[in-house]
């Protein structure tokens, strides 16, 4: 029988490896989350039948791979040792309002064969669909199978593996927040950058700060200070305001952007807006490098004053604290570049090494 191919995840991307039993709402997930469809459509999508690979360019290249529910990967038609093999996180899709015991036992045999392959897969399991359950039965539901996942590893002998689990919906931010969790733990700078995020917010009066992939509203990291699922929510729900709001102005007839009349030469117009919220917050964006926007939270007492009919002396205080974060934001945005260009000199010379010794699973192989 001729060996079936499955996508092969390149080696400069991360990849996350979607799964679990059909009708799980695996496909709902992608549509959402990286085609920006309103969850109400994904009623009317069909079941995957075949492999489906998304991708999107951020600090790192994200490749999402979801596999159908029905198929064994574990037939001999299937190269799945080299699959999981070269991915870097396992996600795994259960359908709360369904029967779950099924995907439990599927998804130990998974995990089983995956983590011999790559003992460093991260595992991550997402209870969907939890809009239609109680918060009671939320609980019991996470605690049940977090519980009988526990068990069946142990049997297994897996005691060491380590699980993550979160509870998600499409129909709210919760499959956001989790998708950004899994993201982060596959980049490698993200200690840098949290570092980085923390001086920003120490030295800039800032309360709260998200570094966003504009078209997926993941936020490939964040300060170190807890995130709270409202701040997430008003900061995500400001990229699109400022979207909307940008897609307003019109390009000249040449299409396009308007130029400066010093200047003989049309340059991009970077994205950035500053909105001014009722009770005293200030909600700041900053376009950055491939893709990703700075969204930052500022709580100022001057702005408070202000909307109380305060004096010229706090409009004074709030623009240089406003001209203070452009400054040391684009000090961040240096920054990046240089982080992503030598992940790219990193990324570059790892290529160069596995061309020069490839892997047997490389040398002749009819699979994926």
């Amino acid at each position: 029988m001729e060996a079936t191919l499955l996508p092969n995840p390149k080696d400069t991307n991360a990849t996350i490896l979607l799964m679990g039993l059909r009708r799980g709402g695996k496909s709902s997930i992608c549509k959402v989350v990286f085609h920006n469809m309103q969850p109400l459509d994904t009623l009317y999508l069909e079941s995957t039948s075949k492999p489906t690979t998304e991708l999107f360019s951020s600090l790192i290249d994200l490749s999402v791979m979801e596999l159908p529910g029905q198929l064994n990967y574990f037939e001999p038609n299937y190269d799945s040792e080299r699959l999981f093999s070269s991915i870097g996180a396992l996600v795994y899709v259960i359908d709360s309002q369904d029967e779950y015991l099924n995907a439990l036992t599927n998804l130990s045999m998974i995990v089983e064969f995956a983590y011999k392959v790559n003992p460093k897969i991260n595992i991550e399991v997402l209870i969907h669909k939890i809009d239609g359950l109680s918060e009671d039965y939320r609980i019991d539901a996470q605690r049940d199978i977090m519980q009988r996942t526990g068990d069946e590893l142990l049997d297994l002998g897996l005691e060491g593996v380590q699980v993550s689990f979160y509870l998600t919906s499409i129909f709210d931010h919760s499959i956001y927040e989790a998708f950004s969790r899994i993201v982060q733990k596959l980049i490698p700078e993200l200690p840098s950058l949290e570092n980085m995020l923390d001086n920003l917010v120490q030295h800039s009066s800032i309360d709260k700060v998200f570094l966003f992939d504009v078209n997926s509203k993941i936020y490939v990291a964040t300060d170190s200070s807890p995130v709270d699922i409202q701040t997430y929510e008003v900061c995500a729900e400001f990229i699109d305001i400022t979207i909307d709001l940008d897609d307003l102005y019109i390009e000249d007839s040449n299409g396009s952007q308007a130029k400066n009349s010093n200047s003989k030469v049309a340059t991009p117009k970077e994205l950035k807006s500053i909105s001014h919220l009722s009770n005293g917050s200030i909600l700041y964006l900053k376009q950055m490098i491939r893709g990703l926007a700075l969204v930052a939270l500022i709580r100022n007492d001057d702005v408070r004053i202000l909307n109380d009919g305060s004096s010229e002396s706090s409009i004074g205080t709030q623009e240089r604290s406003l001209t203070i974060i452009d400054y040391n934001v684009n000090l961040l945005k240096k920054s990046l570049m240089k982080m992503w260009e030598n992940s790219k000199l990193i990324s570059r010379n790892e290529q160069y090494e596995a061309s020069e010794h490839p892997s047997t699973a490389d040398l002749g192989s009819d699979g994926i």
